[in-house]
């Protein structure tokens, strides 16, 4: 269910046991003890990964594998119907449009790891947006704090849905579907008779989307940061991994998972520095998924949201709080979803009635899903939201290119988010086939 390091040791070491009576190998102190071959995987090279990927496909564990197909097949068809789709300044534009609607994503992500749904948080955005608005220019409050206030805002509606639905009993869906009504209508009367106020120059909101690091060294250097901690985490697992005696990955798998990642990464930086230089709005989307993807795969607590996702009554029995952690999950949701509406509001040059109207919910909700996180609960992964909003943002730069109407634009992230839950819809099925959850 989870792909975390402690649950592969507990899985392995239970399947280690498992095999070593079957050998009646278990009373010589586990020197010959046989182990699942699966688990070799990772000391097997190359050759090993080749057939386990073969046995995930055949199993219907796709991964992320049919998100990065489609975003190589979005980049070839819009590069050839147009050649600007490619440019430093058409990727660069990517990068600032996905940061508001991606981080509240990641919110998303956490509910719908419980197999939960938040329907409200195009108003929880607005809401936001409209607390900082009022805030900062109506009452000249602190810039800073008019975010710090809004971002909380945004929290303690997410715990208020939390409550109601885990305490309560109310069903996560009626309750997220009465906070987008209700919070709406908050959202309008805190904007008041005009019904907009702009975003001022030099505000924190607005450098939210329009500040950049022209500094190319910036750009970089953000991406040796990245390299360097990605291979650093790898050698520290392996290490983890090898001092209980689990298998763990060949130093050469290593090195070739570096390569790619800094290939990534610094022909990323080379195109934006070809543009306007590194937005800052894609320096605090990429913190916000490193802290979540860390709080949900290396910590206690999300080991937890996982428990709950895949058995919510199992957990409970495990001595799982399990009213604790959807509360804060929710809670999780509406601070993200408060935090994306500033991101917005700095796009549209301020905050107004209808802000996080429209198709924000359905992006929000598409991202996480497209991006391969179950709506069935339990399984995906915080990265999920970076993919997904990669894809639908992708789609709609190429057709805003190509000068297709909005309407068409819907009907294909329709199509693609359709898609994306036939393939979560098989997978499981393929998976409850083959033996396994």
């Amino acid at each position: 269910m989870s792909d975390t390091v402690d649950k592969e040791r507990g899985s392995e070491a239970a399947n280690a046991k498992e095999a070593a009576p079957a050998n009646g190998d278990a009373g010589n102190g586990g020197a010959d003890r046989v182990v699942d071959p699966r688990l070799l995987v990772r000391e097997q090279g190359f050759a090993g990964y080749l057939t386990e990927f073969k046995r995930k496909v055949r199993g219907g564990e796709l991964g992320s594998l049919p998100v990065v197909l489609g975003l190589i097949a979005i980049a070839v068809i819009f590069q050839s119907l147009n050649g600007n789709f490619l440019s430093a300044g058409s990727l660069s534009d990517i990068s600032i449009y996905i940061a508001g609607t991606g981080i509240m994503a990641t919110g998303i992500v956490f509910v719908l790891l419980l197999g939960e749904i938040d329907l409200s948080v195009g108003s929880v955005a607005g809401v936001g947006a409209a607390v900082w608005a009022v805030l900062s220019v109506t009452h000249d409050v602190n810039d800073w704090l008019a975010v710090l206030i809004a971002i909380v805002s945004g929290l303690a509606i997410g715990a208020l849905h939390g409550f109601f639905f885990a305490k309560v009993g109310v069903p996560a869906f009626v309750v997220t579907l009465a906070g987008f009504l209700g919070w709406s209508g908050l959202q309008i009367w805190l904007m008041g008779q005009e019904g907009s106020i702009n975003t001022p120059e030099s505000s924190v909101v607005e450098d939210l989307t329009g500040y950049y690091f022209e500094d190319i060294a910036a750009a970089y250097g953000l991406a040796l940061v990245a390299v360097l901690a990605y291979a650093a985490a790898l050698l520290v697992d392996a290490k983890r991994r090898r001092a209980a005696k689990l298998p763990s990955r060949p130093v050469s798998e290593i090195v070739v998972r570096t390569v790619v990642v800094a290939v990534v990464a610094f022909v990323a930086a080379y195109v934006l520095n070809q543009s306007r230089g590194l937005p800052l709005a894609l320096v605090l989307f990429l913190a916000v998924l490193v802290i979540a993807d860390f709080a949900v795969r290396r910590t206690t607590y999300g080991r937890q949201i996982f428990a709950v996702g895949g058995n919510a009554e199992a957990a409970r029995r495990a001595g799982i709080n399990v009213e604790r952690v959807r509360i804060t999950v929710f809670g999780i949701a509406g601070m993200l979803a408060a935090f994306g509406g500033l991101f917005i509001a700095s796009l549209s040059g301020g905050a107004t009635k209808s802000l996080g109207a429209g198709n924000t919910l359905m992006n929000v909700i598409a991202a996480a899903v497209i991006g391969g996180t179950s709506l069935f609960g339990g399984r995906g992964k915080i990265w999920s939201a970076l993919l997904g909003i990669l894809v639908i943002q992708s789609i709609q730069q190429g057709l805003n290119l190509l000068g297709m109407a909005s309407e068409i634009q819907y009907m294909i992230t329709g199509a693609v988010l359709l898609a994306a839950v036939v393939i979560d819809s098989v997978s499981r099925r393929t998976q409850k086939t083959a033996g396994r959850t």
